[in-house]
């Protein structure tokens, strides 16, 4: 059985240091790390991501310099990257060179959330050509139809967007999280990973009895930007990964459980 995915999110560029954060994720248990290419204007973003984007600009961090880093630890990096930018970003000298960029720094998956799918098709084409999967969302009020296409045409996941709202941490799951996951999952065998506001282990563990993993971004750079070392990261993303996998070991007796109530009826 594959176990629930664990996708923390890291700014890149947010400190000198940065690249120690990514192997810190690493060490800890991550199946990928989302690295976010810096932009100005992070509409989807919540108040603590824009402020990591922010100060990772203000150090002067750019695109190349960030890919430019990756490609220097490629050699310690053992689990898959994926960027996470702004269609500004890549269309700025196009989607064909931008792929290939990517592809060349080690990075195999690629989310753009302000690109609807109706206008994806010359990056989907781009990401492909480059051997990098294009990842695609969904929200709450996608229509069933539009879900069944973005299960379609996704590569890797589907990135299940929990809340009608910008990143940010929240004292509770969205209640919108568990029946999106359900609707993507009747529509596609990818995996589903829940984002957006995944603020605790515990929050984790709950989004992950709906869908097959999260991905976790505020609650960690918060606490780089109040100046958590790499270690002190290290032990975080480790809680997440121990609540995530109480899950897998809670599902085969709930199983159990189940056919056995089978039976008896």
């Amino acid at each position: 059985m594959t176990r629930k995915r664990l996708n923390p999110y890291l700014t890149g560029g947010i400190t000198a240091d940065w690249i120690d954060y990514l192997l810190a994720f690493q060490e800890a248990g991550a199946d990928a790390v989302e690295i976010g290419l810096p932009f100005s204007d992070p509409m989807m973003d919540g108040a603590t991501i824009q402020q990591a984007s922010d100060q990772a600009l203000g150090r002067g961090v750019t695109v190349a310099s960030i890919l430019a880093d990756l490609t220097a630890a490629h050699d310690r990096i053992r689990i898959p990257l994926i960027a996470m930018t702004y269609a500004n970003v890549v269309f700025r000298n196009g989607p064909e060179a931008f792929c290939r960029q990517l592809a060349r720094a080690g990075i195999g998956g690629l989310i753009v959330p302000d690109m609807p799918i109706d206008e994806v098709d010359r990056l989907e084409a781009a990401a492909s050509a480059a051997g990098v999967d294009l990842i695609l969302l969904a929200a709450p009020v996608t229509s069933t139809d539009r879900l069944a296409e973005i299960g379609r045409r996704s590569r890797g996941f589907v990135y299940a967007v929990s809340v009608m709202d910008t990143t940010g941490e929240r004292d509770a799951l969205a209640a919108t999280a568990a029946p999106l996951a359900h609707r993507i999952k009747q529509v596609t065998e990818l995996p589903v990973l829940i984002g957006f506001g995944i603020s605790t282990p515990a929050q984790a563990a709950t989004a992950a009895r709906a869908g097959d993993g999260v991905v976790v971004a505020s609650a960690l750079m918060r606490r780089v930007l109040n100046g958590a070392s790499p270690g002190d990261l290290r032990a975080e993303v480790a809680a997440y990964r121990a609540a995530l996998d109480q899950v897998d070991q809670e599902m085969p007796v709930a199983r159990a459980h189940a056919e056995v109530s089978g039976d008896r009826r």
